[in-house]
């Protein structure tokens, strides 16, 4: 064979590693034959083994929207993303994943949620805490509510990342261990996830508390989002950062 005269894939070659035709291959790059599918752009994704920020690009020039998030592992919480959640100190922040486990933490996290650091990495899961701790429950004047709204802000985060499955162990462990949240799932309600909202907590050195509760996409990775208890009031906020700061004798 001689060689190539353009380095890359030729048109037959992309075609078979996306599982198309070579002609409907061909249509698609003279934008003729109507608009693809999502299946074929993901298989196209795949072929030309595309970044995800080049996938939706993709997405964007076919369709004209983005992609669907995919449920990947993202290779955990980067240096970057802590040092974010440490400069936010005092006030409480979390990264918490697809499947809401709560992945990286502060120091305001650690005093006003739950000692993260002494759990398991398997029990720092913001379902599991809500629905078979009782501190969590104690924790939150309106529990009912709020964990009827978490199902349904969990149910529709799954489905959007085509995750339904990979839950799936999750979503019976609770349902055997929780009545509640297997009633909360068998009724199959669906709530969007709130971009703000305002959550009263009970604590025991900082009595009832209010926060805006905030929750923020991290660029570039889908699987990832920051979540946020900024203190309502600049006094909680100093009370706060005395107990995150180890001066607990200024928090009367």
């Amino acid at each position: 064979k001689g060689r190539r005269r353009t380095p890359g894939l030729r048109r037959e070659e992309v075609a078979q590693r996306a599982h198309i035709s070579p002609t409907w291959y061909t249509w698609l790059e003279q934008g003729r034959g109507g608009p693809p599918s999502a299946e074929v752009l993901d298989r196209l994704a795949q072929a030309l083994m595309l970044t995800e920020t080049e996938r939706e690009h993709l997405f964007l020039l076919g369709l004209n929207r983005r992609p669907e998030v995919l449920l990947r592992d993202g290779g955990g919480v980067t240096p970057r993303l802590q040092r974010v959640l440490d400069a936010l100190d005092p006030v409480p922040a979390i990264i918490r994943g697809l499947s809401w486990d709560v992945l990286a933490w502060n120091r305001g996290a650690t005093v006003m949620l739950a000692d993260y650091g002494a759990l398991a990495a398997s029990e720092r899961n913001i379902l599991r805490t809500l629905f078979l701790d009782p501190r969590a429950r104690a924790m939150q004047p309106d529990w009912a509510a709020v964990a009827r709204h978490v199902v349904g802000a969990f149910r529709i985060d799954a489905a959007r990342a085509g995750a339904e499955a990979q839950m799936r162990p999750l979503v019976e462990e609770l349902c055997a261990r929780s009545e509640l949240f297997r009633q909360l799932w068998k009724v199959s309600e669906v709530s969007e996830p709130p971009g703000e909202i305002v959550k009263t907590l009970h604590h025991p050195l900082l009595g009832t508390v209010e926060f805006e509760y905030s929750v923020f996409a991290v660029e570039g990775r889908p699987d990832l989002a920051l979540v946020v208890y900024q203190p309502l009031t600049e006094a909680v906020r100093t009370r706060l950062g005395a107990i995150v700061g180890g001066s607990s004798d200024l928090v009367d």
